[in-house]
């Protein structure tokens, strides 16, 4: 079923008026009929629609169920990415995405391969923040998950600092012990960052500065893993412990 996110002057009672680009997706890319059902998503809530109306740059919706369905997680997982090289920051964003990450915060980080030139960081932004929402209607997410500016490492810990718990995965330690500890610290409603290193991996100095910023450092397990591969990891283990340990209202 598709999912279009909306604003809050698209309602009007218990209808929804779709205009612009998702107008032109229902209309043209998808050839929805009158009675289709799709859902609409607004200020992290989705509703059942279906298609009453198609006028001309406009597409009328009359919600046929509230709140259909949340697909929240209990805790609020932010992915702090290391730099990667070519398009892999667009396979972690949208991967983050799907496993319900709420934001995602590119870093950059001293053994990051590519650089991006301050010019290009916002039109950077923008393409991210567009795969994050494709991915956020692929997924069936209530929300945009947000893809802020690129940072630097400090001002990334910054708002790190600000996390109920900060989990840090790092090749070289050893054993699962840390990582049964700092899952088993998540409760409902916590901000949760992870911070993932680039493909160089984490310089010890920024371990040290982690670790005076709250950051609780783990294992993935034995094998050394790609940043793409760590961030997915961490973010599934992250995901499953939440839908599995914490109960929902």
């Amino acid at each position: 079923m598709h999912n279009f996110f909306v604003n809050d002057s698209n309602r009007n009672g218990d209808f929804y008026y779709i205009t612009d680009g998702d107008y032109n997706h229902i209309k043209n890319v998808l050839r929805m009929k009158v009675g289709d059902e799709f859902l609409v998503s607004l200020n992290g809530k989705s509703d059942l629609c279906v298609l009453e109306e198609i006028t001309g740059d406009t597409a009328i919706a009359k919600i046929t169920q509230e709140n259909y369905q949340d697909t929240s997680l209990p805790v609020k997982l932010y992915l702090f990415q290391g730099l990667p090289k070519s398009d892999k920051m667009e396979l972690v964003i949208q991967k983050a995405v799907e496993l319900g990450a709420e934001g995602v915060i590119p870093v950059e980080m001293s053994r990051c391969v590519v650089k991006v030139e301050e010019k290009k960081k916002k039109s950077k932004q923008s393409r991210w923040q567009a795969i994050s929402e494709s991915a956020a209607k692929q997924s069936k997410r209530t929300v945009i998950p947000e893809v802020f500016e690129i940072m630097s490492f400090k001002n990334a810990l910054k708002m790190a600092e600000e996390m109920d718990l900060f989990i840090v995965p790092y090749e070289s330690k050893e054993g699962m012990k840390s990582t049964k500890n700092a899952l088993s610290k998540m409760q409902k409603g916590m901000k949760v960052g992870i911070l993932i290193g680039p493909e160089g991996g984490f310089d010890e100095k920024e371990i040290e500065l982690a670790e005076n910023s709250g950051g609780l450092i783990v294992s993935l397990g034995k094998r050394i893993l790609r940043t793409e591969t760590a961030a997915i990891t961490a973010l599934s283990m992250c995901m499953l412990y939440a839908e599995m340990n914490i109960e929902v209202e």
